[in-house]
């Protein structure tokens, strides 16, 4: 009978690990297990959210969307199901960083309904809380400065290497800060903000030059976009209020772990939209912004 009751049970979690092997990484790939539950899943994209255990060697535990090439997945990936699997981070691939080799090791449970929002995020229509920073000018720079105009707001840091991470937040910026100063009417009203977390390296003058550089060559001025750094408790309390989580990398100083989080704020100081991740493009943050002034309006 106990023979019999370990054979059942070494079915059920064969069943329940379902997993694929299949994979096109390039030779100088690196892996690193994961283990965490499925928040959201985007089936036409071939992306899910995940909420990950601590990456050893990595990254720090945290909510962040990953791409997932498989197609058997998508019929047993849903939110709640706890996953082991792969990251693969392959510089040379389309995806430089991806799932593979996905377990399913506890299906979701249907009566458990969505997902607990978490507090820490900003809610629409909340206002702002007042910060102190200085920006690549030198200048201090608080909230209120912007009171009157749109806001969009997002965060960064200059050596980051992730090219889904930093460097297309701050590509989609500077490309938005050139349709913005082209415009002779949206110019004066509208501001983008990118806010640093590592106020180690990070100076105005350093943040001016990687401005500039993601301007183009022969830039001279940022027009609408800002740059801006402050003390790390500073930062921290705004990252709080949008639900950034980050944290310096314990096996690789110079590497800051972390979540994205791009913000618009309307001309009275709150908050009209909210992107969690990195799916925006510059054309949906340019309609947040104008709408957030036409709302301003009515």
């Amino acid at each position: 009978m106990q023979k019999f009751a370990l054979f059942i049970c070494f079915i059920f979690l064969f069943s329940a690990c379902k997993t694929e092997t299949n994979s096109n990484a390039s030779a100088t790939a690196k892996r690193y297990p994961l283990k965490g539950k499925v928040v959201s899943v985007d089936r036409a994209a071939k992306r899910a959210k995940i909420d990950h255990e601590k990456i050893e060697g990595f990254m720090e535990a945290m909510t962040m969307d990953f791409p997932i090439h498989a197609d058997w997945v998508w019929d047993d990936l849903k939110p709640g199901a706890e996953i082991r699997a792969e990251m693969v981070v392959d510089n040379t691939a389309k995806d430089p960083y991806y799932l593979e080799n996905i377990g399913i090791v506890a299906a979701a449970n249907p009566n458990g309904g969505d997902p607990p929002i978490n507090e820490k995020f900003a809610q629409i229509g909340q206002s702002v809380p007042d910060f102190t920073l200085t920006n690549q000018d030198g200048k201090r720079i608080a909230i209120k400065d912007f009171k009157g105009k749109a806001l969009a707001i997002t965060f960064i840091y200059a050596q980051c290497p992730l090219p889904d991470y930093c460097i297309k937040m701050s590509t989609s910026f500077s490309d938005l800060a050139k349709i913005l100063n082209a415009d002779a009417e949206l110019k004066d009203k509208i501001t983008l903000l990118s806010i640093s977390f590592d106020p180690e390296r990070d100076t105005p003058a350093k943040l001016r030059s990687y401005g500039l550089g993601y301007m183009g060559q022969g830039a001279a001025e940022l027009g609408v976009w800002q740059l801006a750094v402050g003390k790390d408790a500073e930062v921290r309390k705004i990252a709080d209020f949008f639900g950034l989580r980050y944290e310096v990398d314990q096996n690789d100083k110079t590497q800051i772990n972390h979540s994205l989080r791009t913000a618009v704020i309307g001309p009275d100081g709150k908050v009209t939209k909210i992107f969690p991740g990195n799916e925006w493009t510059v054309a949906d943050l340019k309609n947040e912004l104008e709408m957030a002034l036409k709302l301003s309006n009515r």
